[in-house]
């Protein structure tokens, strides 16, 4: 006997796919969602991190600057302190020559001949006063030209004058101190 059967299974078998395709559909929506999830947790994630860590190198970087902006102003304390030791050490090496700058000028100075004004720029040091003769000038350059602690004495003025009702001499020269060892200038001073 031939059976029949009169049930619609080609539409329950499309039914059953339309079924599977629509849980397959969901299943694949909701992995692909879960996917997208998980990936902007994970990005966020990441993204805190190295958000965290440019802050913390941030942090790093205002204490290293500051720690620099330290070291810059103990290297401009140093400085500082160099020059000073510097300018100290000068004085030290300079403080005899004054004296013997003094010394030198009171062994050379001709009788008659009065300083008004006795002034130091650099090397080169500037007299004036007063004298009764030219000559008393020339005596004074030859003296100053002879002695280890001057040299190259130049006349800049002379000129006649008035002092307390005396006729004199007004004159300014110039001579340019030489740098001596103490030792070398007590040989030669006391020979001036």
């Amino acid at each position: 006997m031939i059976r029949i059967n009169l049930l619609p299974h080609r539409e329950l078998a499309r039914a059953a796919r339309r079924r599977q395709f629509n849980l397959l559909l969901g299943i694949a929506v909701a992995a692909g969602a879960l996917i997208v999830v998980l990936g902007h947790s994970v990005i966020a994630a990441r993204q805190s991190t190295q958000e965290a860590r440019n802050a913390f190198l941030d942090q790093e970087i205002a204490k290293l600057d500051g720690q620099i902006g330290e070291i810059k102003k103990i290297r401009e304390q140093t400085q500082a302190l160099l020059e000073r030791k510097q300018v100290v050490e000068t004085l030290q090496s300079n403080r005899t020559e004054v004296v013997h700058l003094f010394d030198q000028m009171i062994r050379l100075l001709p009788d008659g001949l009065y300083l008004k004004s006795f002034k130091q720029a650099g090397d080169v040091v500037t007299i004036s006063g007063y004298t009764q003769s030219s000559a008393r000038v020339s005596t004074l350059m030859r003296n100053l030209d002879n002695s280890p602690w001057f040299e190259a004495a130049n006349l800049v003025e002379i000129k006649a004058a008035t002092v307390n009702n005396l006729r004199a001499n007004e004159f300014v020269l110039s001579v340019k101190q030489s740098r001596q060892q103490p030792d070398d200038a007590n040989d030669k001073g006391g020979k001036a």
